[in-house]
Order: C-alpha cells, then structure tokens, then sequence
C-alpha cells in the first residue's frame, strides 16, 4: 500500500514538476519572445547561409518553428529545402545551433504522394495513407516508426501527419483523390492513425492531425479559394478526433481552411472560435496546440486581410500561425506577422495573458519532447 501511495504520489508530483521549467522560461522571456513562438515559417536556401530570411527569423524575430519543402511552389522548382540526407542533417542541425529556444523543425511527411523526402533524394519509399489503412494496423505502426526515425536521424521533430479526414468523398481532389485517407470508415481511421501516432512517438517525432473539423468530404482545394462542406460534412468526421483526445494520444491538432456553417455561419474553421474554443477545447477537452493550416492558402489570403485572419486564428484559438510562405513568398513575413500581433495587442484585441498561454501551450511540448 505504502509503495502504491508513493507511486500516485509521484504521478500525480510529475507534470507540476515538468511545468515548472516551462513558468520560469516565461517568466524570463519578452513579449516578443512569447510571440516568435507563435510562428511557424517557411524559407528558401539550403543552407542558413544563402537564405534570405532565416537567420534574421530565428535571431531576430524568434520565430520558435520552421517548415521544410522540397518543392518551391511560387518558383516551380525542386530542392528548395532538401537535396540529400547529409545536407538536410546539417541544415536541421545548424538551425538548431543558431535557436536561443530549441525549434520545432517541422515536414509534411505522410506518405504516397505527399512527401518531402523522396527517394530522388535519397531517402525511402512510403506507402500512402489509402494504401496503409487496407492492411492492418501494425503495419502502419512500422511504417511510422521507420519514417519517423529517418526525420529523426536529420533533425526533424514534428512531422504534420496523420491525416485523420474520413474518405466520405472519394473524389476528393486533396483528400481521397490523392490517398491521403485511411478509409471512409471512421473507425479505421483512427485505428491507424493511432498506430502512425505511436510509431512516431517511439521514435521522438510530435504527430499533428490534419484537418479539423474535417476535410474529407470537400469536393475542392482550399489552397486555391474558399471550400464549403455545409452540405456535405457528417458528424463523424469528428469521431478519429474525440477517441484520440481521449486516449491521450494527441499533442497537436491542424485546423482546416473549410466553412461548415451549421457549425459556425460566419467564418472557416481555422478562423471560428465556435469550431476551435467551442468543440474542440471545450467539447472535445483538447489541451494540446492548436496550429493553423497555412495563412498564405487561397481560402484565407483571398477572403480576409491579413491582419483581420490573424485576430481571428489567435481569438478562434490557434496557438501557432503557420506561414508555409511557398505558395506566395515573401522573405519578410514573419517580422509582418509578429509586428501585426504587437499592433493588435496594442489596439486590445489579443491580450499579452492569451499570447502568454498559447506560448506555455508551444514550451510545454518541446519540453515533453525532450528539447529542453
């Protein structure tokens, strides 16, 4: 009984103990600290010294997160981050060594034919989710572990996968259409999806779920404009989501650029503090981070001003704003987003009390990541 009391009791001592790193980190830290967390940003160069931007993001800005591509968008070239393993591993590790607070060094690796990582550059072959989710689950676990010790190996410590939209729309031109699906069983969804979770974490990579409230039954892109699910969504869709934050399995989750409006009328998910604050903190219990999917995407750029997007994501309840800047680049873009933060705080739109809390939200998982 005494050794089981003992055992609670250091349960119970643990993440008081574990927070207390993170409380004095910010009592330490500006505002402009607090804020460079809150940003995930995209660069050119493969190397910090040929790029434009990164230093001056990382140094000065204080960005705490960065996005790698394989492929520019905005120029239509390859190899605009990654050229080969060896290469990768030192930019990955020079990133690092230029960070006061360790980053998040961030990829979209989920297999098929979304991935950054190819074996043109050296690296292996992964099945898609489609492909995955008609074996069994422990397949996906070792895929999963496999690709993430290869992101681990060069430096890579959150990878922006699993998609956990269900398949409702097979013809989904971002979705199914391109077998980024495990299934349109909800069920299975999350069966391998919590398998692709574990295996990352066995080998130290954050998992982020993609796309929340769900994207899978949209019939366009919204990286090119506006997507309306109202008539098309099915309840669940939510079902991968709520069993994964119940099990605990969840650190961070990816809004979705798509309007469901009898869930909110007026705004996308990514910018609805009813879809974000409403179902997912306060319905679903979500306690982890809440990351955008990228501000620079047509459904947002198009339809609201930048600062305006901004207000919105940080009040609907993102924790970090993800400017991939690959669609529309613009080497200045994270010293506009954190002075655009600054403006509002000084306006009394976003209090300095709910930056301090998205950033302990951010500390917290790089400390659980072991960063720190």
């Amino acid at each position: 009984m005494f050794i089981r009391i003992i055992l609670v009791l250091c349960l119970l001592n643990f993440p008081a103990q574990a927070s207390e790193k993170v409380d004095r980190m910010l009592r330490q830290m500006g505002l402009d600290e607090k804020i460079g967390q809150l940003i995930l940003i995209g660069f050119r160069g493969q190397t910090i010294n040929e790029s434009e931007s990164i230093l001056f993001d990382i140094l000065k800005v204080k960005v705490g997160s960065v996005i790698l591509f394989d492929y520019d968008a905005e120029l239509k070239k390859r190899q605009r981050n990654i050229k080969n393993p060896a290469q990768l591993k030192k930019l990955s590790n020079d990133l690092q060594a230029i960070s006061d607070i360790p980053l998040f060094i961030s990829i979209d690796e989920e297999g098929g034919l979304v991935s950054r990582l190819k074996s043109r550059y050296g690296f292996s072959t992964k099945k898609s989710a489609e492909e995955l989710g008609k074996g069994k689950a422990k397949k996906t676990y070792q895929q999963a572990r496999k690709l993430a010790k290869e992101l681990y190996d060069h430096g890579i410590n959150l990878n922006f996968a699993p998609v956990v939209d269900v398949n409702v729309n097979p013809t989904n031109p971002v979705i199914g259409g391109v077998r980024r699906s495990f299934s349109d069983d909800e069920h299975i969804v999350t069966l391998h999806a919590s398998a692709f979770i574990k295996g990352q974490r066995d080998e130290n990579v954050l998992s982020v779920l993609k796309h929340f409230p769900g994207h899978g039954s949209s019939d366009a892109d919204s990286h090119l404009g506006m997507v309306d699910v109202t008539r098309s969504w099915e309840e669940r869709e939510l079902t991968p989501y709520s069993r994964l934050i119940r099990s605990g399995e969840v650190d961070f989750i990816m809004s979705a650029h798509v309007y469901q409006r009898d869930l909110d009328p007026d705004y996308p998910a990514t910018l609805s503090q009813k879809i974000l604050t409403g179902i997912l903190r306060n319905k679903m219990n979500f306690k982890g981070v809440i990351i955008s999917d990228d501000m620079n995407m047509g459904a947002i750029k198009d339809h609201f001003g930048q600062e305006e997007a901004i207000e919105l994501a940080l009040k609907a309840g993102v924790d970090v704003l993800l400017f991939g800047n690959n669609i529309h680049y613009d080497k200045m873009t994270a010293l506009k987003v954190k002075n655009t933060i600054l403006d509002l705080i000084k306006k009394k739109k976003i209090s300095v009390e709910q930056i301090h809390e998205k950033a302990k939200r951010v500390l917290e998982l790089k400390e659980k990541e072991g960063l720190f």
